[in-house]
């Protein structure tokens, strides 16, 4: 029987055993490991390709879905249905009251929680607590009782609010069903005005023309012929995917794109373009329910540069004049679409639309004599241009995409009201009163004034006024600390394009004019204009300043008003002689400012041939007054008082906003070395 050494030797020989298998087992952890990451290696790239080829195949599914969907444009077109005038109309449902947790009336206590426990050994004791308990409920009772009063007071108060936007919803629902009623009664007395809207209310409504093509379309009709004319914009050649399959090359670990021949992109468009001129006249004859359409004339067009003359403009592809009795006899679903456009129509097609030859054009709306009516395209609205009620409009849609309730109101007897809104909110919520300007110069601060006035006479909670051009800084002082917003023309813009609207102010960047290029006319100063009156305590003679800078640096040193230079070269900024209590005056128009500046600083510093040894210790109670042109006095701005050895000092500066406005900032930075100093830190260079 063999037994285990118990010497040295021994225990040497077991340590070297223990760390032989400790070495071993790390030994084969490590090769485990490699195998492991070896394997995901292996599964890493397999998968990598596998990914990469699915994805191939997806984008090659995808352009073959594209190209299916453009060869059958006009039989699923067909097969949408048609448009009818009863789809514009609106059902009057309006949104039930939910008043939230004002609906939930405030509960009494409950006496049995007021029942003494334990008021001690003695009758007066257990009196007294008893005593205790009852002032207590009845505490508590008086207070959910004038909680409940309170609750009351708030819901029928919010239930009145409820009650004149439903009133309001309904009459501008109701406004709309007439709207539509007129249109169609137009219709039916071939009313060109009326024809034109109702026919491209069918263009745009119909649900037979794939996302991304365009929609826009200029028509006019003769009402003698009973002809809808107009013109109807194509999808361009790049609809037509250029590329025909995608695979995926593993060596290069690339997508490969293959072509689509040349040849079956150029057959493919075409049979699009004759598809679309198939499908506009199947959306109007099917849409013409009055029997008002005796024809149409169509013309098709791109959106390009003419590759004769290189200009850009609209080129016809396609044109035809379809009689109603030549379409009738037409099954469109079966039909081949340039066949059936350039036989079965005569209409005419451009043998190369992908290379935009074009063809003459039939009948143009212009030529029809009543007014051309153009609605679509991509182009943003002008809200400048837009038409007052329809801007109303559109603000009303803005505050309901912003989950308000909000109508406009009636022309006439509106008290001063453009539109309602009601913030459903239980707390922050309730009555707003909303004004629409749509001015180009700064609106002035009366209008804001006016506002106020209309919110309290309509105990509105908010007065929202809302502009396409900007505020003064005479409007935000009034406006400050009052249930009033401003919302600008930039503001406005972003909102709308925030909440999926659309708008725009002025015209489009790069919009090209008919005639030839004017040469640009002289910048005119806007006549609206403040006047900053300055006024301090002290007996400390000051010159007051002006610098009007781009950040913290003037523009130039033309644009820094004092004594010796009066006015910049534009006129916007002027030094003139104060008026009563005022110690020095500056006139300033802040929308005839160049347009790369952003601040307007005001400085005073000590006048050094009066007062060579005098400081800012003596400059305090100092205000600016801000006037409109007849002097009113707008609002008052107080700025800091001066300090012991300094002899130069901002008093404050007028920052423009990025919505356009100009809002006051109060200064405060003393300099020991006057005025030059302060200039220098302005980066004016003084000699």
């Amino acid at each position: 029987m063999s037994r285990r050494s118990g010497g040295v030797v021994g225990v040497w020989a077991e340590m070297q055993r223990q760390q032989q298998r400790q070495s071993e087992a790390e030994a084969r952890q490590r090769r485990l490991e490699a195998q492991q990451a070896r394997a995901y290696q292996r599964r890493v790239a397999q998968s990598h390709r596998e990914y990469r080829q699915a994805e191939a195949h997806r984008r090659t599914a995808e352009l073959d879905a594209q190209v299916a969907a453009l060869q059958g444009l006009l039989a699923a077109g067909c097969r949408a249905p048609a448009f009818r005038a009863a789809s514009l109309l609106r059902a009057e449902d309006i949104e039930p009251f939910a008043p939230g947790p004002l609906a939930h009336p405030v509960p009494p206590p409950d006496p049995r929680h007021y029942q003494a426990q334990s008021g001690g050994w003695t009758a007066n004791r257990r009196a007294q607590a008893q005593a205790d308990a009852n002032a207590r409920y009845e505490h508590d009772l008086r207070a959910a009782q004038a909680a409940e009063a309170r609750r009351q007071q708030d819901l029928a108060g919010y239930l009145s609010q409820y009650e004149a936007w439903a009133r309001a919803r309904r009459a501008e629902v109701r406004q709309h069903n007439d709207g539509v009623s007129r249109v169609v009664e137009g219709v039916r007395r071939r009313e060109p005005d009326a024809v034109v809207e109702y026919f491209s209310a069918a263009l745009y409504a119909s649900t037979g023309w794939p996302d991304g093509f365009p929609r826009r379309v200029a028509a006019a009709y003769d009402a003698a012929a009973g002809q809808l004319v107009l013109d109807w914009e194509l999808p361009g050649y790049a609809v037509v995917p250029e590329a025909k399959a995608v695979r995926y090359v593993s060596t290069l670990d690339q997508d490969k794109e293959s072509p689509r021949p040349v040849t079956q992109r150029r057959a493919l468009y075409r049979e699009v373009v004759a598809q679309c001129m198939l499908l506009a006249l199947h959306d109007l004859f099917a849409a013409d329910e009055l029997g008002a359409l005796d024809s149409v004339a169509l013309n098709g067009f791109v959106d390009d540069h003419d590759p004769v003359t290189g200009r850009p403009g609209q080129i016809v592809l396609a044109t035809v004049l379809a009689p109603r009795a030549a379409f009738a006899d037409l099954h469109l679903a079966q039909v081949d679409a340039v066949s059936c456009l350039g036989d079965g129509l005569r209409g005419q097609l451009s043998a190369r639309p992908d290379q935009l030859t074009a063809v003459r054009p039939g009948r143009r709306p212009d030529e029809v004599g009543n007014r051309v009516v153009s609605h679509g395209g991509d182009e943003e609205p002008d809200l400048y241009a837009m038409d007052p009620v329809a801007f109303e409009s559109l603000v009303a849609e803005l505050f309901r995409a912003m989950g308000m309730q909000a109508v406009t109101t009636q022309r006439s007897n509106d008290g001063g009201v453009d539109v309602d809104a009601l913030d459903p909110a239980p707390i922050r919520g309730g009555k707003i009163v909303v004004q629409v300007k749509r001015y180009r110069n700064t609106v002035p601060p009366t209008a804001v004034r006016d506002l106020f006035g209309t919110v309290q006479d309509a105990g509105a909670n908010k007065g929202v006024l809302v502009t396409t051009s900007r505020f003064g800084p005479g409007s935000h002082t009034f406006a400050n600390g009052k249930p009033l917003e401003l919302i600008a023309g930039e503001e406005l813009v972003d909102l709308l394009h925030r909440h999926g609207l659309r708008g725009r102010l002025g015209p489009r960047a790069g919009t090209r004019s008919d005639g030839p290029p004017a040469s640009a006319p002289e910048p005119r100063l806007p006549s609206d204009y403040n006047i900053l009156g300055m006024s301090w305590s002290g007996r400390v003679a000051l010159d007051v300043c002006a610098l009007v800078c781009s950040g913290n640096r003037v523009l130039s040193d033309s644009h820094f008003v004092f004594y010796n230079n009066p006015r910049t070269p534009d006129g916007s900024v002027q030094a003139i002689p104060p008026a009563g209590r005022d110690r020095a005056a500056i006139r300033v128009s802040f929308d005839g400012l160049p347009p790369d500046a952003d601040r307007f600083v005001l400085v005073a510093a000590i006048d050094p041939e009066v007062n060579p040894e005098a400081d800012l210790s003596g400059f305090s109670d100092a205000r600016i007054r801000l006037l409109d042109p007849q002097l009113a006095e707008l609002g008052e701005l107080e700025v800091s008082d001066g300090r012991p050895g300094e002899t130069a000092l901002v008093l404050g500066s007028f920052r423009h906003r990025a919505n356009g406005d100009w809002d006051f900032v109060l200064g405060g930075k003393g300099y020991e070395g006057g005025l030059e100093e302060l200039l220098r830190d302005h980066g004016v260079e003084v000699d």
